[in-house]
């Protein structure tokens, strides 16, 4: 057995080195009874239709990404989640899922991050794209009702 074989206590056991957690807070924008989602292109997103996200200055993160003023903001619930990035390793994600609507209805989202996303439009919650990311489905498939009762 080489070093290579050896984990940092010397006992031989191989153990694969797991992803740190990262904070990401999610928001589900609503307009009546549609959410914004936008069609990703990052490397944990690409191909799929995935909500707003971003670091926890998530109203200025919805302001840079799409140009678009939010506000009645609600905390709705937290996720644990592993990832699969395209390049095959995994990305831990602790999403914190917010709601939010548009300070004007008349607002257009824009796509102002292009690396990051193909474009931004308005879904049907009982008529989303497909596929969406990962996360997104899971609460989907699990019922998960985003608007206010």
């Amino acid at each position: 057995m080489d070093e290579n074989d050896m984990n940092e206590k010397g006992r031989g056991v191989v153990v694969e080195a797991r992803p740190a957690p990262s904070v990401a807070v999610v928001v589900f924008l609503l307009k009546g009874k549609k959410v914004l989602l936008g069609r990703g292109s990052s490397s944990i997103t690409r191909d799929t239709f995935a909500l707003l996200s971003g670091h926890l200055e998530f109203a200025r993160e919805v302001k840079e990404e799409t140009g678009l003023d939010i506000n009645q903001i609600e905390f709705l619930t937290v996720t644990n989640n592993i990832v699969l990035k395209q390049n095959g390793k995994s990305s831990h994600i602790v999403a914190v899922f917010m709601r939010a609507f548009l300070s004007d209805l008349n607002q257009v989202p824009l796509n102002l991050e292009p690396e990051k996303c193909e474009g931004w439009d308005w879904y049907d919650w009982n008529d989303l794209p497909r596929p969406l990311f990962g996360p997104l489905e899971t609460m989907v498939q699990t019922g998960f009702n985003p608007f206010p009762s």
